[in-house]
């Protein structure tokens, strides 16, 4: 059974960083992508960036190119989120997720995946 634990999120100030982690176990991934996507109160969930396993192709929202950096470590079966420059708008909980053997390739969908996290909760104060 896959499954997909985040951990990293907490409250930080506006200008702060964090890192969020998102270990999976029960599949070594080896195609397909990790995505990463967030969801404020109230509003859709949305998507933040994505990384395939294979190769160093990454995917951004337009809202935090060059603020966020995703990676992954497919030795530790690992994906990463580097957020900087982090604003209140960034307040959500995220999630990550990871395609199915199915790849669809069109990772800015929530539907393109096969398997999520419980979410981590960032807070961002002004």
């Amino acid at each position: 059974q896959v499954q997909l634990v985040e951990s990293g999120g907490e409250l930080v100030q506006a200008g702060g960083s964090l890192r969020l982690s998102c270990a999976a176990s029960g599949r070594t991934f080896s195609s397909g992508a990790m995505g990463w996507f967030r969801q404020a109160p109230g509003k859709e969930r949305e998507f933040v960036a994505a990384i395939r396993w294979s190769g160093d192709i990454t995917y951004y929202a337009d809202s935090v190119k060059g603020r966020f950096t995703v990676s992954r470590d497919n030795a530790k079966n690992t994906g990463y989120l580097q957020m900087n420059s982090l604003k209140p708008e960034d307040t959500a909980v995220y999630f990550c997720a990871a395609t199915g053997r199915g790849d669809s390739g069109s990772y800015y969908y929530t539907w393109a995946y096969a398997y999520w996290g419980q979410g981590t909760q960032v807070t961002v104060s002004s």
